[in-house]
């Protein structure tokens, strides 16, 4: 099996590429950080030689269409075809509604959308030349309720499940599969700000039936069910990965974007 991960620096691409490794898969990790794509593939390299696999790193900017093309030829080359494409980046700044300026809109809606398009684009188009694949988008709990502070991102993360439905609809017939999770808050770099902030977490395990904070390998395990041949039969569809939080309902992040505007 051939696949590739953008976003694989970060912790759950990570997560995802090591999984991945330790079935034996030939990995390339792409993210725009060279320094920290290496420091995955030393800590990977050791599982790889040891279950037949491989680990590779290129530098890749996720919103590059010529770039993401080029690391998808890149993954195919060990077998000649790329089985799995998994899509991790994504973000946003928050703020008030009423205080977003539309450029920022614009940008935020753009790259949590354009991302996981070109990643589409590319390996769907590779996969359906090869005979078929299966696509895994990031997107997040944050496209199904209402996140305060948080509007362009939840709109963008809405924009990628119905980016995934379309994709599923249209290449289902020619062999490729394209599905996602929506992870709830999940400690990795990006999110250090809200889950070392005891006054956030503690209010968002008040909403969550199970009481932690996710952490990548949560997220990692989902990604790799919906990439991989045990979920043959499953398309244009969502995995949760929450601990229950959209049960309930989303934390009131107010004190966060005051503190940040004083800064």
């Amino acid at each position: 099996m051939a696949a590739l991960v953008t976003g694989g620096a970060g912790g759950i691409g990570r997560s995802t590429a090591r999984l991945l490794v330790a079935d034996g898969a030939h990995v390339v990790i792409a993210s725009r950080s060279a320094g920290h794509l290496q420091e995955v593939a030393d800590e990977l390299g050791a599982l790889a030689a040891d279950t037949g696999g491989s680990i590779r790193w290129t530098a890749c900017d996720a919103t590059d269409s010529d770039q993401v093309q080029a690391a998808v030829a890149l993954a195919a080359e060990p077998t000649g075809r790329l089985d799995m494409a998994i899509s991790v980046p994504g973000g946003g700044a928050m703020a008030a509604i009423l205080d977003y300026e539309p450029e920022q809109v614009a940008e935020t809606v753009s790259f949590n959308v354009v991302v996981p398009f070109i990643m589409i684009k590319h390996a769907g188009g590779h996969m359906v030349d090869a005979g078929g694949g299966s696509i895994v988008a990031v997107s997040s709990t944050s496209a199904i309720q209402s996140c305060r502070f948080l509007a362009p991102y939840c709109a963008g993360k809405a924009g990628v499940d119905a980016l995934v439905r379309v994709a599923a609809d249209e290449l289902g017939g020619l062999g490729v599969r394209v599905n996602a999770v929506r992870p709830g808050l999940t400690a990795t770099d990006t999110t250090q700000g809200l889950v070392n902030n005891d006054s956030v977490v503690t209010q968002y395990l008040d909403q969550q039936p199970l009481q932690r904070i996710g952490r990548p390998d949560d997220v990692a395990w989902a990604i790799r069910y919906l990439a991989g041949p045990e979920s043959s039969f499953t398309t244009g569809q969502f995995i949760t990965v929450d601990g229950g939080h959209t049960l309930r309902s989303f934390v009131d992040l107010a004190d966060v974007v005051a503190a940040r505007s004083v800064s």
